[in-house]
């Protein structure tokens, strides 16, 4: 299954011939190109798997506005050492600033590093998980959300969340603590998250801890 030494092997024995090349020189060649190939073919299941509405890349990012973002502090997060330390990153801010923009192109950026990556927005996670009780296929499920290297929740607190849904993105939130990386964008301050997750104060306190004990904070 050696594609990549297939497609280029007539062209390199060739070469070899002609500029006398070792059969090591040959082999290391065709095995850069085989790596390189499958490097490839890797981003790309990432990408596809990450299920991301759109890719978004942090070149194309406007840092004029808002102008309070602080650069160097967005710009650090794209050497992935959050990931490997299974830490979290929050990014906080009002509508039209550019929060799912970055949470896109640091999944992006994940997927070029071969990093499991998925990407949901909070109703879709909750709706999910809501819909996995029904079918008695809860567990399965939970291992969607439990086991890649990185998970990126969009909009949090643009719509309320019931009970069980406050309860279920908890869940989430506390399986992943200390073993997975979270991004988490949301348009509300944490005084504010009682009221999205069904005005459970106490609820929205431990996810809180949860996401910032190991976690930035980008506002």
């Amino acid at each position: 299954h050696l594609r990549g030494m297939e497609g280029i092997l007539e062209e390199t024995l060739k070469k070899a011939a002609v500029d006398n090349l070792t059969p090591a020189d040959v082999l290391l060649i065709l095995t850069d190109q085989e790596t390189a190939e499958r490097k490839q073919k890797l981003i790309k299941y990432r990408i596809t798997q990450a299920n991301f509405p759109t890719l978004k890349t942090i070149d194309a990012f406007n840092f004029n506005f808002p102008k309070s973002i602080n650069k160097a502090n967005v710009l650090s997060l794209f050497d992935l050492q959050f990931v490997h330390l299974k830490q979290n990153v929050i990014l906080m801010g009002p509508p039209g600033t550019g929060k799912t923009h970055l949470a896109l192109a640091i999944g992006y950026q994940a997927c070029q590093a071969g990093i499991k990556t998925i990407f949901t927005t909070a109703m879709n996670l909750i709706n999910h998980l809501s819909a996995s009780l029904a079918d008695n296929s809860f567990l399965k499920t939970m291992k969607i959300y439990k086991t890649p290297q990185l998970i990126i929740i969009d909009e949090l607190g643009f719509l309320p969340v019931d009970k069980q849904g406050a309860e279920l993105l908890f869940q989430v939130i506390s399986d992943r603590y200390e073993c997975g990386s979270i991004v988490i964008t949301t348009n509300r301050a944490f005084r504010d998250w009682g009221s999205i997750l069904n005005n459970d104060n106490t609820l929205a306190s431990a996810a809180i801890d949860r996401l910032i004990h190991h976690g930035t904070l980008v506002q």
